[in-house]
């Protein structure tokens, strides 16, 4: 184990790199159709780095380690790779200044707050696989919040006076808002898929390491209120053709509650009870 300022400064590293990144991307933001090629290929090797640190945050000294800041760290790693994957397929220069920051603060946070060695995960097929699961799940529907709050303020742009400046140059650089309410749903089509297997997988996990399918605490609550709020909004999207305004508030509100389920509540163990 390397000392601990050069642990946290290969962190800080990584963090600086990120804002330098969303600073250029925002700074260098192109009119529409201009090719960016430093983000495009600096944008990997980052992710790589963070990707680096990560496994050793998670694996360091041959055990597991889990907590409220590694969770939140691999969810934002998911969600950059993610968002540089989906940028072969459509525009996502908007996204970039917007969850570049999140991820520069989120990478510092597994020195200081390392979680606890979760002992059960050496042996546990089923608590690795629901890990697995459920921070995929995250990472899909950050992503999709991620749109909702774009699209949010893309509408309110459309309805407000034009207005030049970095803002403008922002939004030319999204798609149009059907085709990202189009992605939006597939988004949370593909993360509720990911939420279910995550619950089942709960369900085999909890009877294998605590002899019962189900307990009933705050992050079994959230993590089902999030299930059934995504579920009801692609039914409402599939019967009832919701969109827009509606759709937007039911991701908002079902993101909530999913990082309530397990970052709020561990937040709230490790850092204002002590309970790792």
């Amino acid at each position: 184990m390397p000392s601990f300022s050069l642990y946290f400064a290969a962190h800080v590293v990584i963090g600086v790199l990120y804002l330098l990144l969303a600073w250029r991307t925002l700074r260098m933001m192109p009119m529409p159709g201009a090719p960016v090629t430093g983000p495009a290929l600096a944008l990997p090797l980052i992710v790589a780095g963070h990707g680096a640190l990560l496994a050793f945050d998670l694996f360091a000294a041959e055990s597991f380690r889990f907590g409220f800041a590694l969770a939140l760290s691999v969810t934002v790693w998911l969600t950059v790779l993610f968002i540089w994957v989906e940028g072969f397929f459509v525009s996502t220069r908007g996204l970039l200044p917007i969850v570049l920051p999140v991820a520069a603060a989120c990478v510092v946070l597994p020195p200081l707050f390392p979680g606890a060695v979760v002992n059960q995960a050496q042996d546990a097929l089923a608590l690795r696989l629901h890990l697995l699961l459920a921070i995929s799940a995250y990472s899909l529907l950050t992503i999709a919040a991620l749109h909702a709050l774009l699209m949010t303020s893309l509408d309110r742009q459309l309805h407000a006076p034009e207005t030049p400046g970095v803002g403008a140059q922002l939004f030319r650089q999204v798609p149009p808002l059907l085709a990202m309410e189009r992605l939006l749903f597939q988004l949370i089509s593909a993360g509720f898929a990911l939420l279910t297997l995550t619950v089942i997988s709960g369900l085999v996990f909890s009877e294998e390491l605590f002899g019962r399918a189900l307990r009933f605490d705050y992050k079994t609550v959230f993590t089902l209120l999030a299930w059934i709020i995504f579920g009801s909004l692609l039914a409402g999207r599939w019967i009832f053709g919701w969109r827009g305004r509606v759709a937007l508030r039911w991701t908002l509100t079902g993101f909530v509650m999913m990082f309530l389920a397990y970052v709020g509540s561990r937040f709230v163990l490790e850092v204002i009870l002590h309970r790792v």
